[in-house]
């Protein structure tokens, strides 16, 4: 099979593992601490069986940045970005086909808070997720088992922290596929938010890098 297709396909599983097991423990009626850990395991696993075929970005945040700091090819960017929406809608579609549509656990800003609030929290905790990649990627351990226990402890910190507050999407995709088949709104939101996040951090790399130089 072609590379770039294998990449594409391994990105759109990865994103249903993290999406099916992520909302599915929300739909469940977990606990915080359990949602968090169960986010966290996934996306730990998935980096482990995936990031050799296509780096497991699982993420669109995440692919885009990894393009302004020179990781992925910007001509693979559009292929990972609709891999990755396919992915969770079909991660959000196996969680309604086995507990129904009502438990879709879509991402959501807690009423108390304001919205202009949310998104700062959606841009910063994003930061420091992209942050925790590429720290360990560029400046720690490349190894697939380290990559993968730090990014996934990080995800599951921050979700424990900031997700009865924001939800703690920190994912463009981990929001997009359960919030577009339930119908909930805060799409673009999230989207953007989560971006400016992993893209701030992305910038900021470069910038660094280049001034190195």
């Amino acid at each position: 099979m072609n590379e770039r297709l294998r990449a594409y396909g391994a990105e759109l599983i990865g994103t249903a593992w993290m999406v099916a097991i992520g909302t599915g423990s929300v739909a469940l009626g977990a606990s915080n601490l359990v949602i968090s850990l169960a986010f966290g395991v996934a996306v730990t696993t998935a980096i482990l069986a995936l990031r050799s075929t296509s780096g497991a970005h699982i993420n669109p945040a995440v692919s885009a940045a990894f393009v302004v700091t020179g990781h992925l090819s910007s001509r693979l960017l559009p292929g990972y970005v609709l891999a990755q929406a396919c992915g969770a809608v079909l991660g959000s579609g196996m969680v309604y086909a086995v507990l129904g549509p009502s438990q879709l656990a879509p991402t959501v800003v807690a009423g108390s808070v304001p919205l202009f609030t949310a998104v700062a929290i959606e841009v910063g905790i994003t930061a420091a997720l992209m942050a925790s990649i590429l720290g360990v990627v560029m400046w720690r351990d490349e190894s697939t088992a380290t990559v993968a226990v730090a990014v996934g402890a990080t995800v599951a910190v921050l979700a424990f922290m900031c997700g009865p507050l924001t939800g703690a999407s920190m994912n463009p995709a981990r929001t997009f596929g359960p919030n577009l088949l339930s119908g909930s709104g805060g799409l673009v939101m999230y989207a953007l938010s989560t971006t400016a996040g992993a893209l701030l951090v992305g910038l900021m790399t470069r910038w660094r890098a280049g001034s190195a130089t």
